[in-house]
């Protein structure tokens, strides 16, 4: 049996964390399964709401034989710190009980091909549905209540820095007429109205008028915000332009910017963005595949509640994500006589959605794709060779960076603010989502795997911590071309 405690931190600075250990290995010891073939993973689990029961079970398919499998055993010791140590041994044989129950929501995927991904881009596309009925600003929903990015002393820092590049280029007449700044995840538009607002200050007092040629291009996948942020800087208006971006994918809608970005301003974007995770596993490589459910009472509540057939309800909810609430409503008024019936649906969905997991082969890292134009053989450097490890590809995180990097003009930048590892060895003594917010997904960056990929494209990554809010999660990622 092997044992893999990864909270490191937490066993050290919680009593609870490691009061737990000893009942669950009373419990694995218990478990109907054979102990030669049992793995026991200790996550903490930090987002209260998350995709994960307290006890999970994952089968660990053989590569040479898929009938051959391990098992692995995953406990989450926040939880089960509050488990009577009696009653773990039963949640150890529900979760390795064959045919788990529950209603699935769809087939086993990838986990970027997951439909919490679509619940995702629901929240974005429908977001003043969600607001209304939960009656406040989505950024109010995040821990703090904001977000960490907006500060008036970074802004000054970076517009005092491309005043510093701009004048040295207008010295060798090589100063473009349009100065092009891009902010990609406007948010509510503090950040573009505190940026743009000290950007005009300090242009009157350095004298060079830059404030006439400057192009602020604000980019969204999110109408609604978009139209939200863009008001906020309605006195700027001369300035600025909106654009809905797929952030996946700016360069469809960017692709006229290339080469000209002296800045790229990004927050709290790639966090948001569907992942896989590929995990080594005594020297194999697996792919690990989740499928989206709901727990048979859940069901049965919802069902209920909102007056739907259990054996109907996987049908209505993809229909929820097709459509939308709106629509929803407008197409079966019985159930749902107003938008806000849809989205009560949409809200208790959600708040029930769980995800089950199994690590299947990966036949080679070359073979698999992590973008259109990326393959896994990058991640062998910090997959391969260091023991047994589970980390996140970023899909969608690489996607937008590597698609932002040309974008940038020879002596511009990408500054971004996110959940980002800066080091590989972290996937080795914590937990990094997926996470639950208000309505949508969160997860952690491999920032090794992006700081890979700039290198080979001729970029330096450098990771700092955010200094406006010490002790905050979020840390800022730089990358420009290398000298």
């Amino acid at each position: 049996m092997d044992v893999d405690l990864r909270p490191v931190r937490k066993l050290r600075e919680s009593a609870a964390a490691r009061s737990a250990l000893g009942p669950i290995m009373e419990a694995a010891c218990a478990a109907p399964a054979d102990l030669g073939r049992l793995r026991v993973v200790c996550d903490w689990i930090q987002y209260k709401q998350n995709f994960r029961e307290a006890v999970v079970s994952r089968p660990v398919a053989n590569p040479a034989d898929t009938a051959d499998t391990e098992v692995e055993i995953a406990f989450d010791l926040r939880r089960c710190a509050d488990i009577d140590p009696e009653n773990l041994s039963a949640h150890v044989k529900q979760a390795l009980a064959e045919g788990q129950p529950g209603l699935p929501l769809e087939p086993w995927v990838p986990g970027r091909d997951s439909c919490i991904w679509r619940f995702n881009q629901l929240y974005w596309q429908a977001l003043t549905h969600w607001e209304v009925a939960t009656g406040r600003e989505y950024e109010q929903s995040l821990p703090g209540g904001e977000s960490d990015a907006r500060n008036t002393e970074a802004a000054r820092e970076l517009i005092l820095e491309l005043f510093r590049i701009w004048d040295e280029l207008d010295a060798r007449r090589a100063l473009p007429e349009e100065l092009y700044v891009l902010e990609l995840g406007v948010g509510n538009g503090n950040q573009a109205r505190t940026w743009l607002d000290e950007f005009l200050q300090l242009d009157r007092r350095h004298g060079r008028e830059y404030y006439h040629r400057l192009r602020y291009l604000m980019g969204d996948y999110s109408p609604h915000v978009l139209e939200r942020a863009h008001r906020a800087v309605a006195h700027h208006a001369e300035r600025v332009s909106a654009l809905v971006v797929e952030a996946t994918r700016p360069s469809v809608t960017l692709g006229f910017l290339a080469g000209k970005a002296f800045l790229v301003y990004i927050s709290n974007v790639y966090d948001n963005l569907p992942t896989d995770e590929l995990a080594c596993i005594h020297g194999r490589t697996y792919q690990v595949e989740t499928q989206a459910f709901l727990t048979e009472d859940d069901a049965a509540q919802i069902a209920e509640r909102f007056g739907v057939g259990r054996d109907e309800l996987a049908k209505l909810i993809d229909r929820l994500l097709r459509i939308g609430p709106e629509l929803l409503s407008e197409s079966s008024p019985g159930q749902f006589p107003d938008p806000g019936q849809a989205v009560a649906f949409w809200q208790a969905t959600w708040e029930a959605l769980r995800l089950r997991e199994r690590y299947v082969p990966l036949e080679g890292l070359d073979r698999y794709q992590i973008t259109p134009s990326l393959t896994g053989e990058i991640l062998r450097p910090l997959i391969e060779g260091h023991g047994d490890v589970r980390m996140h590809v970023s899909n969608g995180a690489l996607g937008s960076f590597t698609g932002t990097l040309p974008l940038l003009h020879p002596f511009g930048r990408i500054q971004c603010h996110d959940l980002f590892l800066t080091g590989s060895r972290q996937y080795r003594t914590g937990f990094y989502g997926p996470g639950k917010y208000d309505g949508s997904v969160v997860n952690w960056v491999n920032g090794p795997l992006l700081q890979l990929i700039a290198s080979r494209r001729g970029f330096g990554v450098e990771f700092t911590p955010f200094r406006q809010r010490p002790g905050s999660n979020i840390t800022t990622l730089t990358a420009q071309a290398r000298d």
